[in-house]
């Protein structure tokens, strides 16, 4: 499985960016995808994940409200809708896939159960 991540730019505090990821390959193996960041000096960190066969969304609680996580099972891309932008959300995103199926939702905040990462797109919210 490869992924591709898109859509980052420079913004400003309150407007809106929806980051794309392109799964290509093996996608039919892939059980969830999850959205990561990683801001200048700081540790990689959860943002969001979708599990695709059955279902369910989980958010940081850092990003719930503004962000959105969706699929599109026919383009086999993952989009992460952003909204409210702050300064504090600047950061490199990456997309990662998982093929482990987990019943709770709180597992997939792990970023050590996803198999594939995509490259990174810098989002930079300026105030």
């Amino acid at each position: 499985v490869q992924l591709q991540a898109s859509g980052g730019g420079l913004v400003q505090a309150g407007d809106s960016l929806r980051l794309s990821c392109a799964a290509s390959g093996r996608t039919f193996t892939i059980d969830a995808v999850g959205w990561f960041r990683q801001a200048p000096g700081k540790e990689r960190e959860f943002v969001a994940a979708i599990r695709r066969r059955r279902g369910g969304r989980r958010y940081s609680d850092s990003v719930k409200g503004r962000f959105t996580i969706s699929e599109d099972n026919t383009n086999n891309a993952f989009y992460l809708q952003m909204d409210s932008l702050r300064p504090e959300d600047t950061a490199v995103y990456y997309c990662a896939a998982s093929r482990l199926a987990y019943n709770e939702m709180a597992y997939y905040t792990n970023a050590n159960i996803f198999n594939y990462w995509g490259q990174g797109t810098l989002v930079t919210v300026s105030s």
